[in-house]
């Protein structure tokens, strides 16, 4: 499979809360970073993924555009939804990621900490 169908895959398991999907996609010791924060493990990142699903009605990635590198992908999206207090949420974000041996490795993913603040506000 290549870069960019393993990038597809990924974002349709983490927006259908597919856990097994994503698992299986993904190293065992994936480190994930949310605009340079401090890294998430695979558990953390599956964790995180059933607040943001739980919270935001309607959670789902669109306006997709991927490309696959030598060494991973990259893709640029929308995460759109609905929060818990009626706002609609739309955050362009773009994810740089490794893939070894046809797993995701490592993510580095970049949004607006200003944009996002409601969804921030919806998680605590």
């Amino acid at each position: 499979m290549n870069h960019a169908e393993i990038a597809r895959q990924l974002f349709a398991a983490l927006a259908g809360q597919d856990e097994a999907a994503v698992r299986a996609l993904c190293s065992a010791d994936l480190k994930v970073r949310q605009n340079n924060g401090p890294p998430m493990s695979l558990d953390m990142l599956l964790k995180f993924n059933r607040k943001v699903g739980a919270a935001v009605t309607g959670f789902r990635y669109e306006d997709a555009v991927r490309s696959a590198t030598e060494t991973g992908f990259v893709e640029e999206h929308a995460v759109r939804g609905t929060l818990p207090d009626g706002t609609a949420m739309d955050l362009a974000v773009c994810v740089v990621a490794d893939v070894q041996d046809g797993k995701v490795t490592s993510v580095r993913e970049y949004v607006d900490s200003a944009a996002s603040a409601g969804l921030s506000a919806a998680l605590r």
